[in-house]
């Protein structure tokens, strides 16, 4: 079945540019492009959708509230954040509401579908100037360390039945912020590769087969 996406973007212009690229992917099916967050709204409401596509600056609403509401109706959908705004408030706001990904409106149309498809596939797609604001944002707080059993970040009763390492759950909580792999790995200090081999586990012990279905499952379960 091809991914369904649903567009909310206020200037034409983008709205057209974006509604071209996922019309153009035989891979994809563009369940609509609207130009309010009300629209967006209602159509979540009405029909699922795989991938949500907005921007923040909705005339109507924060779009990291449209970001909250399409988690919450739907936690297998994925949302791509294409916008103009680059600052660590705006990105940080995104990535906590759900985002699984964070675009500036300078991506190319190709760039555009291509981010589609990786956030379905288990990725998470940042232009490269927020990557590594980001990974700067990491970088300048505590390295992750090993919790003590008096203060884990997991709740004790989760952690005693959790179905997941402490390095999974370690690592699925970077994923739940929206971070790639390739970041993860960077800090974490491991391969991108390992953080996928890691990422895989995880699927597979919570029975899911996404991210937004992983999260969902782990929050369920205390483990976030």
């Amino acid at each position: 079945m091809p991914t369904r996406v649903l567009i909310v973007e206020d200037e034409p212009e983008f709205l057209r540019r974006f509604a071209d690229a996922v019309i153009a992917d035989p891979d994809l099916h563009l369940v609509a492009a609207v130009a309010s967050g009300k629209a967006g709204r209602a159509l979540l409401d009405a029909e699922a959708v795989d991938v949500l596509l907005v921007d923040l600056g909705l005339p109507d609403m924060d779009g990291t509230d449209l970001i909250r509401h399409a988690v919450q109706r739907h936690p297998g959908c994925d949302c791509l954040v294409v916008t103009m705004f680059a600052d660590d408030a705006h990105v940080m706001a995104s990535l906590e509401a759900g985002a699984t990904g964070y675009l500036l409106k300078d991506a190319r149309n190709e760039r555009i579908a291509a981010a589609v498809h990786e956030v379905q596939a288990g990725g998470s797609p940042i232009s490269p100037s927020i990557a590594r604001r980001v990974l700067a944002r990491m970088r300048g707080a505590p390295a992750p360390t090993a919790p003590a059993p008096a203060a884990t970040t997991v709740p004790a009763v989760a952690a005693s039945a959790s179905p997941l390492s402490q390095r999974e759950t370690e690592i699925l909580q970077y994923i739940a912020k929206g971070f790639s792999f390739e970041t993860v790995g960077e800090v974490l200090g491991i391969s991108p590769h390992t953080v996928v081999t890691h990422v895989k586990k995880i699927y597979r012990k919570l029975a899911v087969h996404s991210r937004g279905e992983a999260v969902y499952e782990a929050s369920q379960m205390g483990l976030l």
